[in-house]
Formats: structure tokens, C-alpha cells, sequence
């Protein structure tokens, strides 16, 4: 399994790299999390500078992707270059989430038709002008898309692709590790109640 997580120019360090972490919680061989970026290096918005983990293209052909948050996504929604990759994002074969203006990306992408979205308080106007419903929530799902508002919902989005692809125990494990001593139960609680009504009901046998 590869997870990408789109990262840009101007990228939010709380939106990319904590979903990061959180992901690389899940140990097994078959599991990658990357930092896909449109160049070798890119700056964050308070000067962290980080190398290319995977390219877009790489991106667009990982099980799932989210598409991370920065003071310069208006910018690459109107870059054709960085627009023309990420046209082959695919829902129908990927699990595809956005961070907060990461919401712009998708909707740029004709990826939140007729799907509401969660985003940050910045960002929420520019969603709105794009003719997305935006939800007073952190987190959304339906189907293979998902969406998060506010930098410390990174972990909602991560939660909810381990959720979808190692199951409840791994998700629980990820948490766990990351959460706040003597709080851990409570925020794996808080996690989950925001997650799981969004997951897909489980098959009886």
C-alpha cells in the first residue's frame, strides 16, 4: 500500500507532516507513506524545507492520497503543470482526502460535485465562491472521498485511510501511539466518533 500525501510550496507543516506520522504508525512491509511533491524540495510556510519522497505521478497511482494544505494552494489550483498530473486522481480506485485548502484542489478537480466539504475557517470563503457546500464539522466522508477542517484534524484523515485499509485495530494502535498521555482512551474515542460514521458498514458473514 502506498500513501501519498500531496505536499506544495507554502505547505502547512501541522497538515502533511502529522498525517505522516500518524500513518507511519501502521508497521507492516507492504505499507508506504510518502511526501509527494511537484519538485525535488519544497519550502513550508514557516521555512521547513524538505526533500521529494515521491513525485505527483507517483501520487496518482497510490491507494490512497491526501492532498495537504498551504498559504499557496490558490496558487497551485491555477498552476496547469501541477493540474494536468493530478487530473488522474481517481476515486473509483483510490481512497483520495484533503486537508483544509486541500478541499480547493479537489474541487478544482470536479472531485466535490454534489459532495459538501470541511475546511478551514481561511479557507472556507474560497470553497464557498467554488460552489462547494461547506460543513461547521472537522471531518466528512463519502465513499472514497473525504475531507478535514482545521490543521490539529490531520489525525481524523489519517485515522480514517487506516481505517479503510488495516481495519479498526490498526487504527486504534496508531492512535494510541501518538495520543496524549492519560488521555489516550478519551482521544481515541473522539477519533473514532468523528470517523466512523463515515465508514463503510461492515460485511456479515
Amino acid at each position: 500500500m502506498h500513501i501519498a500525501i500531496l505536499t506544495f510550496e507554502g505547505y502547512n507543516e501541522l497538515d502533511s507532516l502529522i498525517a505522516l506520522g500518524v500513518l507511519n504508525r501502521v508497521r507492516t512491509d507492504d505499507w508506504r507513506v510518502t511526501l509527494a511533491t511537484p519538485t525535488p524540495k519544497v519550502t513550508s510556510m514557516n521555512g521547513v524545507v524538505i526533500e521529494q519522497m515521491s513525485t505527483l505521478e507517483e501520487a496518482c497511482a497510490a491507494d490512497a492520497v491526501i492532498v495537504g494544505s498551504g498559504i499557496a494552494t490558490r496558487e497551485v489550483v491555477e498552476d496547469p503543470a501541477i493540474m494536468h498530473v493530478l487530473r488522474d486522481l481517481d476515486p473509483s480506485r483510490q481512497l483520495i482526502a484533503a486537508q483544509c485548502s486541500g478541499a480547493l484542489v479537489l474541487a478544482r478537480l470536479g472531485l466535490l460535485d454534489d459532495i459538501p466539504a470541511c475546511t478551514d475557517l481561511t479557507t472556507r470563503p474560497w470553497v464557498v465562491a467554488a460552489g462547494i457546500e461547506v460543513l461547521d464539522q472537522p471531518f466528512y466522508a463519502k465513499a472514497n472521498i473525504a475531507t478535514a477542517g482545521g490543521c490539529l484534524a490531520s489525525h481524523y484523515l489519517a485515522a480514517w485511510i487506516i481505517a479503510r485499509l488495516r481495519g479498526d485495530a490498526a487504527t486504534e494502535s496508531a492512535l494510541h501511539y501518538v495520543a496524549p498521555v492519560g488521555e489516550k482512551e478519551e482521544y481515541i474515542e473522539r477519533a473514532l466518533r468523528n470517523i466512523t460514521p463515515y465508514l463503510p458498514a461492515p460485511a456479515f458473514t
